[in-house]
């Protein structure tokens, strides 16, 4: 029995919404479950899943719609009222607040010396609040999607202009000054400053520059698209200039997937100008040399560990961790890649693809990398995620594929994730345990082996508690190793292959065109200078690692205005601005 329910004006996070459609969907009375708000998006999402109903015509922004598939009414009664509970027990947890904060107006005014909005809500409202935040003179990290390409470009020069960064759309992860923002891990301050266009890359290489013993002063992300033709690296470039003249970073980190290449020119000719010892990463790219006081790493642990020689000024070069014990598997040979790190996944499929020697051709939609019995799938990817939490939230998705490995028996390996940090699941490993031993007691008794390997992602300092998550995953016979790249390695040695790494000579730097670089505005310096102080746009669990951290932060209770009508919002905000 399929119901629309509509409760009118009853806006709620997203991710609130999602975990509780997740736990509703594990009950035995639910056929299916799906709450969201009813935006545009979110309809055709409810629509395209096959939730279609004449009620939903009748949804708006500000509405919590649930489709609710169950077998009777009394089961109905029940689910509504769990929904009820969970909703208020969510709102009580949140505490008691002085003043709601429903505009920019009282944003300002309750936090005058804000210098940073983080920006979290639905994609298609999302370029209308970066523009309200660069017209009050804040930097924007947003951490929404979906925002056209068209409007990046144009926001992001727009913020340039006015001496302003836009980090995103799309940006996961950052640290400001110390201050951990969205996914992110609890890292040691340290002089490291590390540029990143993938956020679970800035993740993988922060967290392990703290291994190492080093630090970084600020991870600034610039959203994946940031090296794009149309965008044309312009975030990315002010922060390389910006860092070259931080007098608290003595190393800069660049990482980004493929960009452009004109754009990639472009900043490697900023970085020859630059005066400090710099690390690039392009990922999928295998660079054969370095140039003085420019190097160039092809995976995120190199990146890590030559940044990290940089600072202790020991020889830069790079020494992988091998590849930890394993039984060769005789039967089988097929790898399988089940990443919620969507640039941890891009790495796998590049690094297999080299010593495999697998054909460069385009993966099927949905993978990474698939050629015959290997596959890497970034389950973080939008069409693994759309109505859904993302899979280093929710463990729903991995559980279901690790469990297909039964009936998978070309499969040898099984490499995973789990990234720790604010953002991510409570306890990843415990989540994912009973999947893994049902998994590996149905291969034995089909007289298989399945070797599973894991990397976890964070810090001795991350709340999840990184060496119990390594005890429980080693406990139920997984291999868990120190990055991703030893991961891969270990997963190759099980069917006999391995990773081949050239030592890179060093050439003199090449010349740059540019004659000078230019000089950063006193706000940017201000932003990466000193800890900022956040007016946080959207959800309201962003505000817990800036919280921990010492840092201010003022929760802009945001909902859609105009009724959701986002042409007629643009609209009535250029009348407010317009001078008559």
């Amino acid at each position: 029995m399929l119901q629309t329910i509509i409760m009118k004006n009853s806006y709620q996070d997203s991710v609130v919404l999602m975990l509780l459609t997740s736990k509703l969907n594990q009950l035995a009375e639910v056929n299916r479950v799906s709450i969201m708000m009813g935006t545009p998006s979110n309809i055709d999402i409810f629509r395209a899943s096959g939730f279609d109903t004449e009620e939903l015509d009748e949804a708006t922004a500000n509405d919590m719609v649930v489709m609710l598939d169950v077998v009777s009414d009394e089961d109905t009664k029940k689910i509504l009222n769990m929904i009820e509970e969970e909703l208020s027990q969510t709102s009580s947890s949140e505490g008691a607040v002085e003043e709601k904060i429903n505009s920019w107006d009282k944003a300002l005014k309750k936090a005058p010396n804000a210098n940073v909005a983080l920006i979290s809500i639905p994609g298609e409202y999302a370029a209308l609040e970066i523009e309200q935040a660069i017209d009050n003179g804040l930097h924007a990290f947003v951490f929404s999607d979906n925002v056209p390409i068209e409007e990046e470009a144009r926001l992001k020069q727009k913020a340039h202009e006015k001496g302003l960064l836009v980090m995103g759309p799309d940006c996961g992860t950052g640290v400001i000054h110390g201050l951990p923002l969205a996914f992110t891990n609890n890292n040691r301050k340290g002089r490291i400053g590390v540029i990143g266009a993938s956020g679970t890359g800035i993740q993988e290489v922060t967290t392990l520059i703290h291994r190492y013993g080093q630090g970084v002063t600020n991870a600034i992300g610039t959203g994946g698209r940031d090296l794009s033709t149309e965008v044309g690296a312009t975030t990315m470039i002010d922060t390389i200039v910006a860092l070259n003249e931080d007098p608290d970073t003595e190393v800069i980190v660049v990482i980004s997937k493929p960009p452009a290449k004109e754009i990639e020119e472009r900043v490697l000719n900023v970085l020859r100008k630059v005066t400090k010892p710099v690390v690039t990463l392009f990922l999928g790219s295998k660079p054969t040399y370095h140039e003085k006081g420019l190097y160039h790493a092809y995976t995120l642990e190199e990146t890590a560990q030559l940044a990290t020689k940089l600072m202790n000024e020991e020889p830069v070069i790079y020494t992988p961790a091998p590849a930890k014990e394993v039984v060769a598997n005789q039967k089988n040979s097929g790898i399988k890649g089940y990443y919620s790190g969507g640039t941890l996944a891009y790495e796998a499929a590049f690094v297999l693809s080299d010593a495999l020697g697998l054909a460069k051709e385009k993966s099927p939609e949905g993978f990474t990398l698939k050629s015959g019995e290997h596959e890497v799938i970034d389950l973080g990817d939008d069409m693994y995620t759309k109505g859904k939490p993302h899979p280093m939230i929710d463990p729903e998705i991995r559980i279901e594929k690790i469990k297909s490995v039964v009936d998978q028996e070309e499969t040898a390996v099984v490499i995973f994730d789990v990234v720790l940090g604010y953002g991510a699941h409570e306890d990843m490993a415990s989540a994912l345990k009973p999947a893994i031993e049902e998994t590996i007691q149905k291969t034995q008794e089909a007289s298989r082996e399945v070797t599973f390997i894991s990397v976890v992602v964070g810090t001795d300092e991350d709340k999840q508690n990184m060496s119990n998550q390594i005890k429980i995953l080693e406990e139920i016979g997984v291999t868990v190793c120190e990055n991703n790249v030893q991961a891969l390695q270990t997963a190759l040695a099980v069917v006999g292959k391995k990773v081949n790494f050239e030592t890179k000579e060093v050439k003199e730097k090449e010349v740059s065109p540019l004659e000078e670089l230019p000089q950063t505005s006193e706000k940017i310096q201000r932003l990466i200078g000193e800890k900022p102080s956040i007016i946080n746009v959207g959800l309201q669990s962003f505000t817990e690692s800036i919280i921990d951290n010492g840092g201010e932060v003022t929760h802009f209770e945001w909902r859609p205005s105009a009724g959701g009508n986002v042409k007629l919002q643009k609209i009535l905000y250029f009348l407010n601005q317009f001078e008559f």
